[in-house]
């Protein structure tokens, strides 16, 4: 009886499909940046199982369950338009959840706004993106020359008597608009810039920057790049016997594969992070930063990074928008957007008019024993200063 009754359940639920709304994703899965962009897909994932769980998105009187088709965009910006493209045209999809990298939110941005699609993103933090006049591209990232600038602010703080610089960053579009950030406030702050340098994408040998850096003896060297770079510089950093007393990192050191490729040559590194499991902030669908961290730690047995918070506020600041429309229609969750103000485990999200969040704080990390810990603005742990010496 249980296995019939089992059966007519199934069959119902095949005659009678629940209303679906489908989202769509062209992220890195495969090449340089799948590291991250494995972990937005994850965060994404997490939303969907989360928003699913609890009924789905209520329109009006109904409720919508979530599904997000994704493709592999392959490390790709053009690949990344093209399969954007291919998510509105032929998926017939209005709801895109960024990809990771700001070269990519950059080309997939234009054909977003071509067709009349909407784009939450929390991948692409370059400010280029928000000076084209886009009205239907909003994101979640604080800009990039706040990376930079965090990194110089607390090294500045932490040692007054460091004054010669260093900073070399990738040539790419988010890298270079960090290294600016930093060599500004550099400069603000009166240090000596003995070096900025950039050094080609998907770079594999950087000896002539580390002979320069080892005649130069900068007590600070910044390094503006991803997770792959990241890796080489304190590897070649170590291998030219270079020592500052700072060392700051964007993007890679965040990552718990950042200390799995390095061991305790991570050790003292900083990095700027868009949010930490430090922070406490209240959320619409996990109840606060706290819960989400201890339920993704059970499942996960690890410490989500804030590529994963991102994408899953995303979603829920998606989610919130059409809640608030009460509608699916593109204009009403436009509109929706703009005057949103919503707190979620990544931070509390409201957007200006160029659709950049301007409500959400940054904070950096320091590998200690092997773990990521806040020691900027706010201290879960006073920073190691200055970095242990190479082994």
């Amino acid at each position: 009886m249980k296995v019939l009754l089992a059966i007519l359940l199934v069959l119902v639920s095949l005659s009678f499909p629940q209303d679906v709304i489908k989202f769509g994703a062209a992220i890195s899965l495969t090449g340089k940046l799948a590291k991250e962009g494995q972990l937005l897909k994850r965060g994404y994932e997490l939303w969907k199982e989360r928003v699913n769980a609890l009924g789905g998105i209520k329109v009006g009187g109904k409720h919508y369950k979530v599904d997000v088709v994704y493709y592999d965009d392959q490390s790709d910006p053009i690949t990344s338009a093209r399969l954007v493209e291919r998510l509105i045209v032929e998926d017939g999809i209005k709801f895109i959840l960024g990809p990771y990298g700001s070269a990519q939110v950059f080309s997939s941005a234009p054909i977003v706004e071509k067709y009349g699609a909407i784009m939450v993103q929390a991948g692409g933090a370059s400010s280029d993106i928000y000076q084209k006049g886009y009205k239907n591209v909003f994101g979640l990232y604080t800009v990039a020359p706040n990376y930079g600038r965090d990194l110089v602010e607390l090294a500045t703080r932490l040692d007054r008597g460091a004054k010669r610089i260093a900073i070399i960053y990738e040539k790419d579009i988010f890298s270079e608009d960090a290294a600016k950030g930093a060599l500004e406030h550099a400069r603000r702050k009166g240090l000596n810039v003995v070096l900025y340098e950039g050094y080609p994408k998907q770079v594999q040998d950087l000896s002539s920057l580390m002979q320069k850096l080892r005649l130069l003896k900068p007590d600070i060297v910044i390094g503006s790049g991803h997770f792959q770079d990241g890796v080489l510089i304190v590897k070649q950093l170590k291998q030219f016997r270079i020592n500052p007393r700072f060392l700051g990192l964007t993007v890679g050191p965040a990552l718990p594969a950042f200390v799995e490729a390095l061991g305790e040559d991570a050790e003292g590194i900083f990095g700027p992070v868009q949010w930490s499991t430090a922070l406490n902030y209240r959320d619409p669908l996990f109840g606060n930063n706290r819960e989400f961290v201890k339920l993704y730690r059970e499942r996960f047995d690890s410490d989500p990074e804030y590529h994963v918070a991102g994408a899953v506020a995303a979603g829920i600041v998606f989610q919130k928008a059409i809640e608030e429309a009460g509608s699916v229609e593109v204009d009403k969750v436009r509109n929706a957007l703009r005057k949103l103000k919503v707190e979620t485990l990544f931070g509390v999200i409201g957007f200006d008019d160029t659709g950049k969040v301007v409500t959400k704080p940054m904070a950096v990390i320091q590998i200690q024993r092997g773990r990521q810990v806040t020691v900027y603005p706010f201290e879960e742990a006073k920073p190691i200063y200055p970095k242990p010496q190479w082994r």
